[in-house]
């Protein structure tokens, strides 16, 4: 493959790659590419980018970056992802519950959403008698 050092050409790599001219419904946009590959969609407005954003089975984690942290807050609100950072802001951590929404997962690690899958809840009814 052009552009690889020597020491990689036997394999399955892909050099960085910009993927333009593609309409949401392309596969390429649809599916986890797990490699340096960017897909770029052009939208006019922001309900139109989340409406692109939400129109996946995927939802593990996305970002946004805006000079206004309203609007970009505005739209971590609405875009269906486990986890989502506003210019920046990084959502890992020990105390933060990850995983994904739809195709990207069920269930949460760290965090106390994570540590509550280790637990065994039990729930007990008891209805009281009435005496006389």
């Amino acid at each position: 493959m052009q552009g690889l050092p020597e020491h990689l050409a036997g394999g399955h790599f892909v050099a960085p790659t910009v993927v333009v001219g593609m309409y949401n419904s392309a596969a390429i946009a649809q599916q986890e590419v797990f490699g340096p590959v960017l897909v770029l969609l052009p939208f006019d407005d922001d309900d139109e980018a989340v409406r692109i954003t939400n129109d996946s089975i995927f939802g593990l984690a996305g970002a946004v970056m805006s000079r206004s942290a309203d609007r970009g807050m505005s739209i971590a609100r609405r875009v269906r992802t486990g986890s989502f950072g506003v210019n920046g802001g990084m959502f890992y951590g020990a105390d933060a519950p990850f995983g994904g929404f739809k195709s990207s997962g069920i269930g949460r690690e760290c965090g106390i959403e994570g540590f509550g899958q280790y637990l065994e809840t039990k729930t007990i009814a008891r209805r009281e008698r009435r005496q006389g």
